[in-house]
């Protein structure tokens, strides 16, 4: 078992308010922040119409849904984080926004043993570590979208990372949580990404080129290879944005054409069809 019992989350867009979900039906205490009131207000309507689904499908109770609401805090305020046991970023894929929480945490956490996680796809751990004074207690434990559905988990130790915060955060990860966790080294795209992004870029080239029509993209990946979701309307599902920005990240680290964003995809994401989160993307919604 671990000792963590209070978790904060910073962001309550769809992965923030994904893992604070996950938290609260585990059991722990969760504090959620955003920065502003309408964007807390809009993230708890997100929680709470995720868990009432959750109930009407059958996959907890509504006592069980009750109760997970009862262990949900809201908040704008960061210094409210102080006795957090573990801290969640969860923010937009944007190194210095992430850095200047991660300095932030750092000033406002006061229990000494507290663990600072990222959920970042992308962005090297080891930059958002020695931002701090304790970069050892640093971490990357990234969830999948959506939180509450992927059972998959990576936890991305920095070079600066201690044995005793690896041990707890597994231990959260699987016997708290009860999810899969995989350990990949601190590199941009970590594993996960690092095999699907390319795949999608590859993907939008060929819609791109006209070599084939989107539906066909996609039925030719679900009908051909088993995929449940073709690669088209897995990116508007992830967001154009998210791939640009983690494509940015990989690129930037290993300069290799595959992890080029190509043109269209920089021109949607300009355009402000992100996917799904908008309403357009390469489909519409």
């Amino acid at each position: 078992m671990t000792d963590i019992e209070r978790v904060g989350v910073v962001g309550c867009g769809q992965m923030g308010a994904g893992i604070a979900e996950v938290c609260a039906r585990s059991g722990l205490d969760v504090m959620v922040a955003e920065t502003t009131g309408e964007a807390l207000e809009i993230g708890r309507t997100r929680l709470t119409n995720s868990l009432g689904k959750a109930a009407e499908r059958g996959k907890i109770t509504e006592e069980q849904r009750d109760a997970t609401l009862d262990r949900l805090s809201f908040t704008t305020d960061l210094g409210e984080f102080a006795d957090r046991d573990l801290v969640i970023e969860a923010v937009v894929e944007n190194e210095q926004i992430k850095t200047e929480i991660f300095q932030v945490l750092d000033q406002v956490v006061t229990r000494p043993d507290a663990i600072l996680a990222s959920n970042t796809s992308s962005i090297p751990l080891v930059k958002l570590a020695v931002a701090t004074s304790r970069p050892d207690q640093v971490i990357g434990i990234h969830f999948f979208n959506p939180a509450p559905v992927q059972s998959l988990v990576e936890l991305i130790p920095a070079l600066t990372t201690g044995d005793e915060t690896i041990k707890r955060a597994e231990a959260l990860v699987g016997d708290i949580l009860g999810k899969h966790a995989i350990r990949a080294q601190d590199r941009a795209g970590f594993v996960v990404n690092a095999l699907l992004i390319p795949y999608l870029l590859s993907a939008i080239r060929m819609f791109e080129s006209g070599i084939a029509s989107r539906e066909d993209i996609d039925n030719g990946m679900e009908q051909g290879c088993a995929h449940p979701m073709g690669p088209l309307k897995l990116s508007d599902l992830i967001g154009l944005d998210t791939i640009a920005a983690i494509a940015d990240s990989m690129y930037e680290e290993y300069k290799e054409p595959l992890y080029a964003s190509p043109p269209l995809l920089l021109r949607m994401v300009d355009a402000g069809r992100l996917g799904r989160k908008t309403g357009s993307g390469f489909y519409t919604y």
